[in-house]
């Protein structure tokens, strides 16, 4: 008999949601503490900024059981992805389950020597102090807005001038007519720069540290990106980890072909985006930087770039003045709002000093089994930390494998000590073999997407149907596949 849980789940975003739908399907008690006033992570209404939009096509972005609606456009707004989480919650009955503004302040293992751990939590209504039996961290990489102090701020604001992280910027009437200076180089920070100039900003600068290789929805204007990029074939041009010498000798005979492969794609992007034009030509190879923090690009941002309407300056801010930023290399921009489009703080400020040791290492490498577990920290995990361009696809199939994992009930449950080498031999892989994976704390599987999933289920016990040798080369993750294969799992029932 499975012991029913009394089970948190820390966050409402894409990730909380699949954790909770998971845990309370197999019979636990569940709660999902959330700090803001609704649900959807990123993709509440008051975080999002406008014309945001999908990095991914639904039929990626999307739960195993339930997929994007068919009316929905092939990258999906802001508003619709969010409508998409709000029903979710409501089918799987989990709004009730949800305790909006309501904070985690800090955590520590139970007192009095049960399993799990006590949560100090603070509401609008003051402070309180729970325990439960599993913990679900599920806040993500886009928890905690990154912050920049810059000398000349107070002068630039008593000027009239305005500081913003690219999460605040959630009024496109607030370019008009005014000089919107946005710091970085992610896709918030062109989706941004774009809809300034598209809301009648008087000016719009992007200051970036270097230009980065960018990906259109469709390559060539033709073929969707995620027939090239999303597929094992492509996921095969990567050395992977844990593989034998055959493998090793096998990419080595394959080198001139891959990298064949990828200067035509950067040929071919080059054509496309006029990254010459626009005197954004990355320095890096392509194939070097390949992992989650390769953005979309934008439309029309570098036609924008190319014909002026948008000014690409290359540093970072190095001081405010009033009525204008100065940049790193010299130059002065007129500024009258500043958009800081720099990320989020990755952590989990809630842990304490040594337990957050225990899963962060000094250079900021995560200690995570499957990037879901820490052997150390038991009665404990993580959804959504495997990130990738199928955010959703990564959290749902992580909720399925913690939920056995909690459970015991994984075909093949590892012991601390198998959990503890296999995290040894994968921070080894990020930091010497393949360094582009130790970006976001080395929680991303990007380009290992079909690898990590197929880790997941061989856990779980499920059975993964094959298809033919072409459509498993050549064919994106298939959600709805994801979920029959779940399906073929062990059943079983806590409680």
């Amino acid at each position: 008999m499975i012991a029913r849980k009394n089970v948190c789940v820390i966050g409402a975003g894409v990730s909380g949601l699949a954790a909770a739908k998971a845990f309370k399907a197999r019979g636990h008690d569940v709660t999902i503490i959330e700090r803001s006033a609704d649900l959807g992570g990123v993709w509440e209404p008051a975080r999002s900024y406008p014309d945001v939009q999908t990095q991914s096509p639904k039929d990626l972005y999307r739960y195993t059981d339930k997929a994007m609606p068919d009316a929905y456009p092939e990258w999906p707004k802001g508003p619709q992805v969010y409508a998409y989480l709000a029903d979710y919650a409501r089918s799987h009955d989990l709004t009730r389950l949800t305790r909006l503004n309501t904070t985690v302040r800090s955590m520590q293992r139970r007192a009095d020597g049960k399993p799990g751990w006590t949560l100090d939590l603070e509401t609008g209504d003051g402070a309180r102090r729970e325990d439960f039996d599993f913990v679900a961290v599920c806040t993500g990489q886009f928890n905690e807005p990154q912050t920049l102090s810059l000398p000349g701020e107070d002068q630039f604001k008593a000027a009239g001038g305005a500081i913003m992280h690219s999460s605040k910027y959630n009024d496109a009437t607030l370019a008009k007519g005014r000089n919107i200076v946005v710091l970085g180089g992610s896709k918030s920070a062109t989706d941004i720069a774009v809809n300034a100039v598209r809301s009648g900003a008087r000016s719009v600068t992007i200051v970036f540290r270097e230009p980065v290789w960018r990906i259109p929805y469709f390559i060539g204007g033709l073929i969707n990106f995620k027939r090239i990029l999303y597929i094992r074939a492509q996921e095969q041009m990567f050395a992977s980890w844990g593989i034998g010498p055959l493998s090793r000798l096998a990419h080595m005979l394959a080198k001139p072909f891959v990298w064949a492969n990828w200067r035509g794609l950067e040929s071919l992007l080059k054509a496309q985006l006029k990254l010459g034009k626009c005197n954004m030509v990355p320095k890096e190879r392509i194939e070097d930087g390949v992992n989650c923090s390769v953005p979309i690009a934008t439309p029309d941002f570098y036609p924008m770039v190319a014909d002026g309407r948008i000014k690409a300056v290359l540093g970072t801010f190095d001081h405010y003045e009033p009525n204008t930023i100065v940049a790193s290399g010299g130059e002065r921009i007129a500024a009258d709002v500043a958009i800081l489009a720099i990320g989020y703080k990755l952590g989990v400020p809630f842990l304490s000093d040594t337990d957050r040791a225990k899963l962060v290492d000094p250079d900021g490498q995560y200690r995570l089994y499957r990037l879901i577990a820490n052997p150390d920290l038991p009665d404990m995990g993580f959804v959504g930390f495997n990130s990738s361009f199928c955010t959703v696809l990564c959290a749902d199939m992580a909720a399925h494998w913690l939920v056995r994992y909690a459970d015991r009930q994984l075909a093949r449950q590892p012991s601390d000590r198998e959990m503890r080498d296999n995290i040894e031999m994968m921070l080894r892989f990020k930091r010497v073999e393949r360094p582009a994976a130790g970006v976001y704390g080395g929680l991303c599987v990007a380009p290992y997407h079909f690898k990590h999933f197929d880790e997941l289920l061989a856990d779980i016990g499920a059975t993964r149907r094959k298809r033919s040798a072409l459509a498993e080369m050549f064919t994106p993750p298939d959600a709805d596949a994801y979920g029959d294969f779940l399906a073929s799992a062990p059943v079983y029932q806590a409680g």
